[in-house]
């Protein structure tokens, strides 16, 4: 196969990938938020949530997480010489790093199916981020193909990851300012009157 095709298919899997852990995280942070709500909510979005992940992490990010690595070594032994840049080398410890970030995101699965909950809802809004941080380290290393301006993009993704931090504290502070549990108990209560 042409190399274009195969990497034309590797970027459309790094896509796919990304979206699941994107989103991933996500569905962990409303399935712990779910342990607090009243029944039958709880035990309905419990449910909901756990077979929400399951798909996603089953039909998609997994075999997106596969097929970026079958892609990327078939690259790879298309052109070897990729290996002997340094931006490449840098990359693929970025690529290593995200992987381990999959198994982590496996590890808080597992045990979400099994309703052992470890992390508070606000963790897991940081751990989000981890994954965003990695996709611009790794963008900036393909497009700008530079080992020695690397130092600058990580400073700049440190950066980056504060301003982040700092956006998720401020959002934690709106919410509870607002008080959205309180919002979301008076629609649930409103209902519950309805039916009656």
């Amino acid at each position: 196969m042409d190399f274009l095709y195969v990497k034309a298919l590797h970027i459309i899997f790094v896509v796919t990938w990304f979206a699941g852990l994107f989103y991933i995280p996500r569905l962990f942070i409303y399935q712990t938020e779910a342990e607090t709500k009243l029944e039958p909510a709880k035990s309905i979005l419990q449910t909901q949530y756990k077979l929400m992940t399951k798909r996603l992490w089953y039909i998609i990010t997994w075999p997106s997480a596969i097929l970026v690595s079958i892609f990327a070594f078939w690259m790879l032994y298309q052109n070897p010489y990729y290996l002997q840049e340094p931006w490449m080398l840098v990359k693929l410890a970025f690529v290593l790093a995200l992987y381990f970030y999959h198994g982590f995101c496996q590890n808080i699965y597992s045990k979400l199916q099994k309703d052992i909950i470890k992390y508070s809802a606000f963790k897991l809004r940081i751990f989000n981020e981890i994954s965003t941080i990695i996709l611009f380290a790794i963008v900036f290393l393909v497009t700008v193909k530079s080992a020695i301006n690397w130092i600058w993009g990580v400073v700049g993704i440190i950066l980056f990851g504060i301003l982040m931090m700092l956006g998720i504290k401020l959002y934690k502070k709106i919410r509870e300012k607002r008080s959205w549990e309180k919002a979301e108990k008076e629609v649930l209560d409103n209902d519950n009157k309805k039916s009656l």
